[in-house]
């Protein structure tokens, strides 16, 4: 049976108009398709908004679980690393958008930036997530936070005054104050979802915040060559990032805290003082050949030292990936007095691992480091090489002494290193006036490794008191031999 001409006609318009109906669902799917980021972010600014306007972030129901391990190491090792490569980034940003000279300045402000942020950080976190039973309330460690910020701010401004920074350095040191003074008051939130045994919540908020900076810095630098233009951009989605992520996260996944109380922030001033001058002293140490160079030589210096010292930095980071998650184990063993034989031999071990750590550090700088810096740089690192060594030797002597320090808090005699670090704060201001003004660079170098040097071998000679001490109050008979 054969059709006629008109079946034949509907039977084209039939299909051509399955082909409009198909192709204008593929268009919807196409057009409703959101990507998983855009997604995560479109509903968290809508659980966002939704609390602001029932006026509590801490009234809502918490929807992220605790107790997830492995998301805790993974987004921990995460923030982390992305955090320990901002500096080390921006440096490499810096001198190929704007010069040695002007990544001089960048580093120099950085290193000013750090040490602000150590003192707003006022070394709670630790003193913060081990408070499991809440004997200060969270709102008194936010207000004893922000005092500390705000302290930390005021005396960068005086800095800069001191200083008598023109426009330009003004710019960049601002800029890079507001990151860093935000990284030390985003640790208390930070410290709260660790509290409340989310660390990687705490993780995803420092990646966040470190990876915007970044992104801010480079592209800003990228389009205006302007580094205090860039700074500044840094300095503002890092401080949207703590207001639209970090606090709200901090609030909406734990607990409402009881109200503030006067007492409980005096007594963490208190109380957290030791810790907070040991970790602003040795900071000081180690920065102090920068601020002796700033008077001295030419910005592009401090761009040097900071490449150069960023093989060490990642001896240091390496090292404390692996003792510290190992922290609460060895105070386990150490609380056992008979197993303090094997917790003698968890120290030593440490320390060699640090000098085999070390070694491969500086072989790695013998074979790539060194023509990998200066490609990544644009600039002439072979010169550096007998430089670049003595730093790998000075991080993994930075990194013993970390180790060593922290075994010190576990004995629970941190405050008996105190005199330490004043002899050798003393010593890192004397050694650099007189080694800078005759080396230069070479000085600065030397005089750091030297210092760092001084204080390890203090170290080690009170670290074996205290343990010879220790074995006495528990054995009262091997006084009298």
């Amino acid at each position: 049976m054969t059709s006629s001409p008109w079946d034949t006609i509907r039977k084209a318009r039939a299909a051509r108009a399955a082909r409009q109906r198909g192709t204008t669902r593929h268009r919807a799917a196409r057009n409703r398709f959101i990507s998983p980021v855009a997604r995560l972010v479109n509903q968290w600014w809508t659980r966002l908004l939704q609390a602001v306007y029932e006026g509590s972030l801490s009234d809502q129901e918490a929807e992220y679980q605790e107790h997830e391990t492995t998301r805790d190491y993974l987004w921990n090792t995460a923030g982390t690393a992305v955090w320990g490569m901002v500096f080390p980034v921006l440096s490499i940003v810096a001198t190929q958008l704007a010069g040695a000279e002007g990544a001089g300045m960048f580093a120099m402000a950085f290193v000013t930036g750090t040490l602000l942020m150590i003192a707003a950080g006022y070394g709670v976190r630790t003193h913060q997530v081990s408070d499991l039973d809440e004997d200060a309330s969270f709102a008194s460690y936010q207000v004893n936070r922000w005092l500390t910020g705000i302290a930390a701010f005021v005396i960068g401004l005086l800095y800069c005054t001191l200083r008598d920074y023109d426009a330009a350095m003004m710019a960049i040191s601002l800029g890079v104050y507001v990151y860093k003074v935000v990284d030390g008051v985003a640790d208390v939130y930070e410290g709260r979802l660790q509290q409340a045994d989310k660390l990687y919540l705490a993780g995803i908020s420092q990646t966040i915040r470190s990876g915007l900076a970044i992104v801010s810095f480079s592209l800003l630098l990228l389009v205006t060559r302007d580094l205090g233009v860039a700074s500044i951009a840094m300095a503002v989605v890092t401080v949207a990032s703590l207001v639209l992520v970090t606090i709200p996260l901090a609030l909406l996944e734990t607990e409402r805290s009881a109200p503030i109380r006067l007492n409980e922030v005096t007594a963490l001033f208190r109380q957290c003082l030791p810790l907070a001058a040991a970790l602003l002293l040795f900071n000081l140490i180690e920065s102090m050949p920068k601020f002796v160079m700033e008077g001295t030589l030419a910005y592009e210096n401090q761009l040097y030292f900071n490449a150069l010292y960023f093989p060490a930095q990642a001896i240091l980071l390496t090292v404390g990936f692996l003792y510290k998650p190992q922290l609460v184990r060895l105070t386990s063993i150490w609380s056992n007095p008979r197993r303090r034989r094997r917790f003698d031999l968890i120290v030593v071990a440490m320390l060699t691992v640090v000098v085999g750590i070390s070694v491969v550090a500086g072989l790695f700088m013998a074979w790539l480091g060194i023509p990998l810096m200066s490609f990544l740089y644009g600039l002439d690192f072979e010169r550096f090489r007998l430089l670049a060594y003595l730093m790998v030797a000075a991080g993994g002597v930075t990194a013993a002494i970390d180790f060593l320090y922290a075994i010190v808090c576990v004995l629970r005699r941190a405050g008996d290193v105190m005199k330490l670090y004043l002899i050798c704060f003393a010593a890192s201001v004397v050694a650099p006036l007189i080694l800078v003004n005759l080396l230069g660079l070479t000085g600065a170098v030397a005089s750091y490794l030297g210092v760092m040097t001084l204080l390890l071998f203090l170290l080690l000679i009170e670290y074996v008191k205290i343990r010879r001490a220790i074995t006495r109050e528990r054995n009262p008979f091997l006084s009298r031999r």
